[in-house]
């Protein structure tokens, strides 16, 4: 689906970018003629080339052999519109990775979640719309606080799901699609390397609420249910994965394990939820099943499929609802090895 394809990925230096980079390179879905990585951060930029070029010296990986042929760098911001006029230029696929996605951080600064996470969204939409560039899809990446907002991360991303939904009626050309999933397991800024990095240093290891769950997925699950909405998805589609969820102090104790380290409780923060909803109340009588994923119809009845009444998701799909136990937990985050993991003093980053 990807041969021969240029492909964007806004935000392309972030943990989800690094992992749709990666991927691509593979060829697992095809040659791509060319892969853009279009963010504001030189200095990530530079550390993703560098990452690619070491990795070709260092090992026999053909994959990677001709990256600086594929692989192309570009600063620039989806606020600027004229930014993404430039980028956009005889690009087939779009993958909007670009947001601003810590929920306190959106919450104090709430004009600047606006300008990345919708009006980036609308500088895509409008650049193709007024240009007629021949885009053959747009996917924007969605989260699980866009779905019964209460924090303006949540709200910034479910207005930015409305935008790419209502895309496709100006540029009808084009496919606009949305995958939504939760919480992205060691992902940058995510609760793993943190109590890993607290545990590291002694703890106290913090937990906002003892009774808060999150539904957990690995970045590579992520890019698989990408790539599934990239082969399947209707126009305005959200795609949605069906993932486990967890307690977040289950996570804390499990990674803890025999170390004499304590937890403390600090109180939720600005705009966090104690539950996730994937699937909302509302949602569900225009959400169907499609193999591993639940798939939401298009808000807009002129894009929307007949779907028979009997194949409609039956109730909201809640973090509360589909908890691991705390063996199966254990179980999941050895597979996912986040139980093996070292610390590079030196940088003060944590390693996988």
């Amino acid at each position: 689906m990807f041969n021969n394809k240029c492909i964007l990925i806004t935000g392309g230096t972030g943990s989800l970018g690094k992992v749709l980079v990666r991927r691509l390179l593979t060829k697992e879905s095809g040659k791509p003629k060319k892969i853009i990585v279009f963010s504001r951060d030189e200095a990530k930029q530079h550390e993703m080339r560098m990452m690619y070029k070491n990795l070709t010296f260092a090992t026999d990986e053909i994959i990677y052999h001709n990256f600086e042929e594929i692989l192309k760098f570009y600063i620039g911001d989806v606020r600027d519109r004229h930014s993404v006029a430039a980028v956009l230029k005889d690009v087939d696929i779009v993958f909007n990775a670009a947001a601003l996605k810590q929920v306190p951080t959106c919450e104090y600064f709430p004009y600047d979640a606006v300008m990345t996470n919708i009006t980036g969204a609308e500088n895509i939409v409008r650049v193709i719309r007024e240009n007629c560039l021949p885009v053959e899809m747009v996917v924007g990446i969605s989260t699980d606080k866009a779905c019964k907002p209460i924090n303006v991360m949540g709200m910034s991303k479910a207005i930015q799901e409305r935008i790419f939904v209502n895309g496709n009626i100006g540029c009808p050309e084009t496919r606009f699609i949305c995958v939504r999933y939760g919480n992205v397991l060691a992902s940058r800024g995510s609760v793993i390397p943190l109590f890993l990095e607290q545990i590291y240093n002694g703890g106290p290891v913090t937990i906002t609420t003892t009774d808060m769950t999150r539904f957990l997925i690995s970045l590579d699950k992520a890019v698989d249910a990408i790539f599934a909405a990239v082969r399947e998805a209707h126009p305005g589609e959200t795609y949605i994965p069906n993932t486990p969820s967890a307690q977040v102090v289950d996570i804390a104790d499990i990674l803890i394990g025999s170390h004499k380290v304590e937890k403390k409780i600090t109180g939720i923060r600005p705009g966090e939820k104690i539950h996730e909803v994937l699937v909302s109340e509302e949602e569900c009588h225009r959400t169907v099943s499609r193999g591993k994923y639940f798939v939401i119809q298009p808000i807009l009845p002129e894009l929307r499929k007949s779907v028979t009444a009997e194949t409609y998701l039956k109730e909201e799909f809640n973090s509360a609802n589909n908890l691991m136990s705390r063996e199966e937990l254990a179980s999941f985050l050895k597979e996912e090895k986040l139980l093996e993991y070292t610390f590079a003093e030196k940088k003060g980053e944590l390693l996988r």
